[in-house]
């Protein structure tokens, strides 16, 4: 059975959501640490090997979790400093819409 964790819901799942907003991204960032503590070592370790690979790779998503909380602050900084989204967008290589809609404030509908 291949799983993979969904933060978005503390479960295993077929896939997954990216968080993009700051809040999704500080719950994705809670629910990680939540899900790396409660990480049973012998649920995932073969018969040969011990899970400390496995715990690597969550304690990764982690640092990347908190990396992306750290870019959405970096950037709103960024935006409260006056610098539009096309400086932005040419620092992170990407373009002006791609960086908005990564980031920006959600559309009012």
């Amino acid at each position: 059975m291949r799983c993979r964790y969904d933060p978005s819901s503390s479960t295993t799942s077929g896939s997954s959501i990216m968080p993009r907003t700051r809040a999704q991204l500080q719950k994705a960032l809670t629910e990680t640490e939540v899900w790396l503590e409660r990480l049973d070592p012998q649920a995932v370790a073969s018969m040969n090997a011990d899970a400390a690979d496995l715990r690597a790779i969550g304690e990764a998503l982690h640092a990347v979790a908190a990396s992306d909380l750290s870019l959405a602050d970096q950037v709103a900084k960024a935006r409260a400093n006056g610098r539009t989204w096309t400086q932005i967008a040419a620092v992170l290589g990407v373009t002006k819409q791609a960086a908005r809609e990564r980031f920006g404030e959600p559309a009012h509908r």
